[in-house]
């Protein structure tokens, strides 16, 4: 018998949705027959297949083992599906370092993405066992930006994090290489607005319809040459905000075709390399202060590095 407990992440469906989710392989008939027959029963009772699951629920599955590993289908994982390293995993959150290259939603190119890839990761350890929650990235970078990305395991998770990004209580800094010496601490304080027609951006000193506030902070670590290496921490987080406002002021980023300047690095040298955490509440408080490091020595470029 196997019983199987209703969280959060799986209420509010009907019975035999959720059970034709976990037991992948069977079809319709199947499940009504077994509901029918009493092999399957909710609370130990016998249950109407549309009836809606709530929190607290068990489902009990009276079948066999050999019954269930056949309806039940079971994934592995390949390194070839996994293009990402863990740098942190518990059961509620997973830190991963996104290499260069690989994008973090879906895009035009029906390439697999880092989240199909997290849905992969989780599924093959049997941790998205509902098929209900799908596991979500509360941050996104660039395709060819890499670092430290957050996924949510389960919807409250989710929730505390985004609210915890939107109110500035987690922390994300950038290391990146940019052209020129910079001597001294910079506090950037400008509006960003798209450019028609095109994916970029532009820095503005005045406000204009449509225009969002940017302020980025950059403290020089080395020099290297007539290159100097960033850290950079932003207080806010348009697209192509840390590239488009270092450019606007004379050190574009190396690498960096659409902002920067011609040399010889095939990516740019943006990586997200830390992340101070806080905001959470509850049973999720354990996590307020924890300090997520993946270092630019740790950056991956997909296809060569990994």
């Amino acid at each position: 018998m196997k019983d199987i407990k209703i969280t959060k992440n799986e209420e509010g469906q009907r019975l035999d949705r959720f059970l034709k989710k976990y037991l992948n392989k069977a079809n319709s008939s199947f499940i009504h027959k077994m509901i029918r027959k009493k092999n399957i029963e909710l609370n130990n009772k016998k249950a109407k297949p549309e009836v809606i699951l709530k929190e607290g629920d068990s489902v009990q599955l009276y079948l066999s083992d050999e019954t269930i590993s056949k309806f039940r289908e079971k994934k592995k994982l390949s390194p070839s599906d996994i293009h990402f390293s863990v740098i942190y995993e518990d059961d509620n959150l997973l830190i991963v370092n996104k290499p260069v290259g690989l994008s973090t939603q879906p895009d035009k190119t029906g390439i697999r993405n880092l989240v199909d890839q997290i849905k992969v990761y989780l599924d093959a350890k049997e941790e998205n066992i509902s098929f209900t929650f799908k596991p979500a990235v509360c941050n996104r970078l660039d395709k060819n930006t890499s670092g430290l990305i957050i996924a949510a395991k389960n919807y409250e998770t989710l929730k505390q994090t985004n609210r915890a990004i939107r109110e500035r209580n987690i922390k994300k800094y950038y290391m990146a290489k940019v052209h020129g010496i910079v001597a001294k601490d910079l506090e950037l304080r400008d509006y960003i607005i798209k450019k028609e027609n095109k994916n970029m951006v532009k820095v503005i000193k005045e406000y204009k319809e449509n225009a969002k506030t940017a302020v980025t902070y950059a403290k020089p670590l080395k020099r290297e040459g007539n290159y100097t290496w960033l850290e950079i921490e932003i207080e806010t987080g348009r697209a192509h905000q840390i590239r488009a406002h270092l450019a606007s002021i004379g050190h574009p980023i190396v690498g960096d075709k659409k902002y920067g300047k011609k040399d010889r690095e095939k990516y740019q040298l943006l990586h997200a390399y830390k992340l101070i955490l806080g905001g959470y509440e509850g049973e999720l408080s354990y996590l307020n202060s924890m300090e997520i490091i993946a270092g630019i020595s740790e950056r991956k470029i997909l296809g060569e590095d990994l």
